[in-house]
């Protein structure tokens, strides 16, 4: 066996592996490391976008779209912790990527050289990264490198999914071993999980003898591939569809079954039927406080008066914020492909049994949509909301990317996006870090360079990334970027407004002491970095000038001048404990009576 320096053994996995593109910046660390991908730059292509967070969160984005996961690349010290908001929010979201951080040398562990970490620990960078990943690995010596590398890989993409670190001292790319690879793993959705049949035919028992059943579906369906099944299983019930925003599409939103999103920005017939439902099937999702009000009884959810089947493929969510009647540890595709095949033994009659149900709901969508239908046909300057998520989704074909940051457009999306099909809503939901959405669009379009892919970011979070409007010019990534531009910080702002009797500081963006409303010229910024810029101040511009920067096929900004006082109507609740938490601006809270009374 021929001996092999680290860094080959690590770019002959990435080879092994199928992995495409690592998103890298360069540093002193590792350096021995991009050596060694020269070799090899006609099989895995190094980006180097100008941040590490960027490389993160594209790395993050090319898994959500493509469900292959691929490597970041960052130097010591400064370099790799710049990755740390990156990795949270692909873990909390269930997005994997490896993430290979470089270190000091082992023979100066414990000596403070340059960029080492040691108060506690010596090179102790994988401390700082362990609450955001999945596990850290960090070999010290050459021959520990195959194994450590394909338990990453193991890993990353085992179960639910998430990002891995892999942190190696720089001694360790250039030193030599008799050593080689482990097989390939690339398994991510090979191996699945199932429920035990007595499961399974409770599951069914209880869906037929329910008379308001809802399906609540997160980011775990989306993960497993699981939309036609779920679908199936939808039509074949009739049982209608409530989804987390990482879950949209997995059923067409357009379908009369789906209900939308619920909780504080859900759909006022999603919230509905939460409220009213006597059993609820929550496959792959979390019931954290955005969908579940903050898990007041009555304004989303009412367990445990209604009864709760809980599939989830980590067994860490069964039971976490509502303790369920039946919990089941198991992949979504492979529960639902049993569901359905109990279903067909059963061959249960197609009536119309859920015929009042279904009434319920269609009294609730008209209630919904005569209230918030006539704003979306309103002309405005500035832009309303509504206008700006309605003309993406006439412009945008159904298997288009959108991406969406951190902030009050996100509201807007989450209530009012159709989403068409699976893995073309990505958010950054679970730790809602801004600059994913703008970040992010780069690698979904590297995932999918045939489709569409827009970013809607608010002007906050794009101008904390600007400079991703360089790498799409620099490696001719023709991603689209809308700036939600309402010259504030207006999420926080609303939050001020709503709960703090309006006494606004640090939250709008102000030039000088004029309180004159200030942001750049992003449409110059863009011009000035190489990409098309083009500002919209006329809602009756903006849907021509989305089909022109998607038909030029090239990076192309559009600063999307938009009114902040127009606020997305609340239908569920949020609370900040210990402040008394607002009630919902459209619809009501339902507290059934108890039992025997």
């Amino acid at each position: 066996m021929p001996r092999k320096k680290g860094a080959e053994l690590i770019t002959e996995f990435l080879v092994g592996e199928k992995i495409p593109y690592v998103f890298g910046i360069c540093g002193h660390g590792n350096v021995g490391l991009l050596d060694e991908l020269y070799n090899v730059r006609d099989k895995v292509k190094l980006v180097s976008p100008r941040h590490e967070q960027t490389a993160g969160h594209m790395a993050d984005a090319y898994f959500r779209v493509k469900h292959q996961a691929v490597a970041t690349l960052t130097s010591c010290g400064p370099g790799s912790a710049n990755l740390v908001m990156a990795l949270a929010v692909a873990q909390t979201d269930s997005s994997a990527f490896l993430a290979i951080t470089a270190n000091v040398p082992t023979s100066q562990f414990n000596r403070s050289p340059f960029q080492e970490l040691n108060r506690h620990y010596q090179a102790d960078f994988p401390n700082v990264v362990r609450p955001v990943v999945k596990r850290a690995f960090q070999p010290t010596r050459v021959d520990q490198l195959p194994l450590m590398l394909r338990q990453a890989a193991t890993t990353m993409t085992s179960g639910r999914p998430g990002p891995v670190s892999v942190d190696i001292p720089f001694n360790v790319f250039q030193e030599e071993a008799d050593v080689d690879n482990e097989a390939p793993w690339n398994g991510f959705n090979v191996r699945r999980s199932g429920a035990a049949p007595e499961d399974v035919s409770a599951v069914v028992g209880m869906m037929l003898e329910a008379v308001r059943p809802v399906l609540f579906i997160g980011h775990g369906v989306t993960l497993s591939e699981a939309g036609a099944e779920l679908t199936e299983l939808a039509r074949r019930l009739q049982i209608p569809v409530i989804s987390s925003p990482n879950g949209m599409g997995c059923i067409d939103m357009a379908d009369p079954l789906s209900l939308g999103f619920i909780g504080r920005n859900g759909a006022y017939p999603a919230n509905q039927a939460g409220r009213y439902a006597d059993l609820v099937v929550a496959i792959g999702a979390r019931f954290d406080d955005r969908s579940a009000s903050s898990w007041l009884p009555g304004y989303s959810w009412n367990f445990p008066k209604t009864k709760l089947v809980h599939v989830d493929v980590d067994h860490a969510e069964l039971g976490r914020n509502y303790p369920p009647d039946l919990g089941i540890l198991a992949d979504a595709r492979t529960f639902l492909r049993q569901v359905l095949g109990e279903i067909e033994r059963r061959n249960p009659s197609r009536s119309g049994r859920l015929a009042d149900w279904h009434a319920e709901i269609q009294t609730w969508r008209k209630q919904w949509d005569d209230y918030v239908r006539p704003n979306f046909d309103l002309h405005t300057t500035p832009l309303r909301p509504e206008r700006v998520v309605a003309d993406l989704r006439a412009v945008m074909p159904d298997d288009a990317i959108i991406s969406l940051d951190s902030g009050v457009h996100h509201n807007w999306f989450m209530q009012f996006w159709e989403a068409r099909r699976p893995q073309t809503m990505l958010n950054t939901w679970g730790f809602s870090g801004m600059g994913f959405g703008p970040s992010g669009i780069l690698g979904a379009k590297l995932a999918a360079p045939d489709r569409p892919c827009v970013s809607v970011c608010g002007d906050g979070g794009f101008t904390m990334v600007p400079h991703v409007l360089c790498t799409a010019v620099e490696y001719d990534i023709p991603a689209v970027w809308v700036v939600w531009n309402n010259f504030a910080w207006s999420a926080i702002r609303d939050i001020q407004y709503g709960l703090f009797s309006g006494r606004e500081i640090g939250t709008a963006f102000y030039q000088g002491a004029n309180n004159k409303p200030y942001n750049p010229d992003f449409a110059a910024w863009a011009r000035a970095s190489g990409v098309e810029g083009i500002t919209v101040t006329r809602s009756e511009d903006l849907k021509g000038a989305l089909e022109h920067a998607i038909a030029l096929n090239k990076p192309v900004l559009l600063d999307v001048h938009v009114d902040a006082e127009v606020r997305p109507p609340a239908t569920g609740t949020w609370a900040l404990p210990p402040i008394p938490h607002k009630e919902p601006a459209f619809g009501k809270p339902y507290m059934p009576e108890p039992a025997g009374e």
